[in-house]
């Protein structure tokens, strides 16, 4: 009896070992014991834990080692990663905040940190740690995720609605949160709550911006201003009549789709055209000073200007630019150099958005030059050429539609029609250039699509978006 209970004892002592612990392995950990205090061993033998996928029996290695070595940052991370496996999270936290002021530049340990904080619902720490990981790293899209969730918690829906626009952005850039297909399986109800709160907080956000206008012209005024919003959220299709016509930021529907319009809509127009002569003795002035012109495109490399010029001739393509107004920025001291030009401007019913509009200029097209087909932002504006010298053989068109610019006499266009224009004469071709409220706009709505514009324009800079985004 007493045998049979000891052959029973043993056999349900080697039942209980951990299936992973084989004799060998026995064997191998007595036999290392007398090096136990050796960091290298402990370490070669978490490793080999490790590659087994044993991480429990790892994990004691690990241990010893940081007793060995407490700045020893693997084993730090992977300690706080058992820790919260078991729902230790304050002890995880502790490990991980030593790790984080070891090393406070690497985004790893600040992204594992707000992981765990997130986990024990520290949101404020959550949110501390995740954004020192996304100032290091702002690709790790899933980091950026659960920012959104600890601003969200936080009671900071702004914060959350970019964190979230921001996440999904940047994953769908990777090709990552596209279907269910490109999500990880433990993302997906998060990833579609968050798409589902950038919808519904971004058409909040503006929406909330028209309510004054509301007030002081009612909401039967505004209704164009609602669709196009709605159109912009991606909550209604476009419909837009004409498909030649693609505006590349903000579509404002129930007005006229055409790529010209009739200069009977634009009165001021007679008293601008009277002024050509002057205005054409100040660009004269300016192309005697070469060196103020810049490139209108801006800084490019000769493979991004490629994708918008082309040259006819034997002279590079050069599409530059004496502006007065720059995405609503006002050149103080071109228009002192120009100062009837600048008054003549200033007198017009200009576009003035922050940050957007007006965009007022002299453009200077070289000889053999093409500004290849091309759209612009939105309907809500339009654009108007004074041509100041025309050469033969260069036009514009407008939605297939070709217009050969006549010195002194205006042309007003939809520039969210493809367009396109050249310069085909071995001269320089050189227009005023300025924008103006498309006139179907009234002025409820004009003041509508300003707040709107503006709000937007915030919102894509907070989110980091390209200024062709916007």
């Amino acid at each position: 009896m007493n045998a049979y209970y000891a052959r029973s004892t043993l056999s349900c002592a080697r039942a209980c070992r951990p299936p992973a612990l084989t004799r060998h392995q026995d064997a191998r950990i007595a036999m290392n014991k007398p090096f136990e205090n050796n960091p290298d061993v402990c370490r070669a033998l978490a490793h080999e834990h490790l590659s087994r996928r044993e991480p429990i029996l790892a994990e004691p290695f690990f241990a010893r080692l940081l007793g060995m070595q407490p700045d020893d940052l693997e084993s730090l991370q992977f300690l706080a990663n058992r820790h919260f496996s078991r729902g230790e999270h304050q002890r995880a936290v502790e490990l991980l905040q030593r790790a984080a002021r070891i090393r406070p530049n690497d985004p790893a340990i600040h992204r594992q940190l707000g992981s765990v904080q997130l986990a024990m619902g520290d949101f404020s720490g959550a949110a501390t740690s995740l954004r020192e990981c996304l100032r290091r790293a702002p690709e790790l899209f899933v980091a950026r995720l659960k920012l959104g969730i600890a601003l969200e918690q936080l009671g900071h829906a702004n914060e959350a609605l970019v964190a979230y626009f921001m996440a999904i952005r940047t994953a769908q850039l990777q090709g990552r949160w596209l279907s269910d297909a490109n999500t990880a399986e433990d993302l997906r109800d998060v990833v579609k709550y968050a798409i589902a709160y950038v919808n519904r907080e971004r058409h909040r956000l503006f929406s909330d911006l028209l309510e004054p206008l509301r007030q002081r012209y009612g909401a039967a005024e505004l209704a164009r201003v609602e669709r196009s919003l709605a159109i912009y959220c991606g909550e209604q299709p476009a419909n837009i009549p004409d498909p030649r016509q693609l505006p590349k930021f903000l579509y404002f529907p129930d007005v006229p789709s055409q790529p010209y319009y009739p200069r009977e809509r634009f009165p001021w127009l007679d008293a601008l055209e009277d002024a050509t002569a002057t205005v054409r003795a100040e660009l004269d002035a300016v192309l005697s000073r070469q060196q103020e012109l810049e490139a209108f495109l801006g800084p490019q490399s000769p493979q991004d200007a490629q994708e918008m010029l082309r040259s006819s001739g034997s002279q590079q393509a050069a599409w530059d630019a004496y502006f007065f107004y720059r995405h609503g920025t006002r050149y103080d001291a071109h228009c002192a150099s120009c100062p009837a030009t600048a008054a003549l401007l200033d007198a017009l019913p200009l576009v003035r958005i922050r940050d957007h509009a007006p965009e007022t200029l002299f453009s200077v097209l070289s000889p053999g030059t093409h500004i290849l087909p091309h759209r612009g932002v939105t309907n809500t504006r339009l654009v108007t050429h004074l041509p100041l010298i025309v050469p033969a053989d260069c036009a514009l068109r407008v939605g297939g539609e070709i217009h050969e610019w006549q010195m002194g006499r205006c042309v007003t266009f939809d520039d969210t029609f493809e367009h396109e224009a050249w310069n085909r004469s071995d001269e320089t071709r050189v227009v005023l250039i300025f924008d103006s409220w498309n006139p179907d706009l009234t002025e409820a709505e004009r003041a509508a699509v300003t707040d709107l514009v503006e709000a937007m324009g915030d919102f894509n800079q907070a989110c980091e978006l390209p200024v062709a985004e916007t």
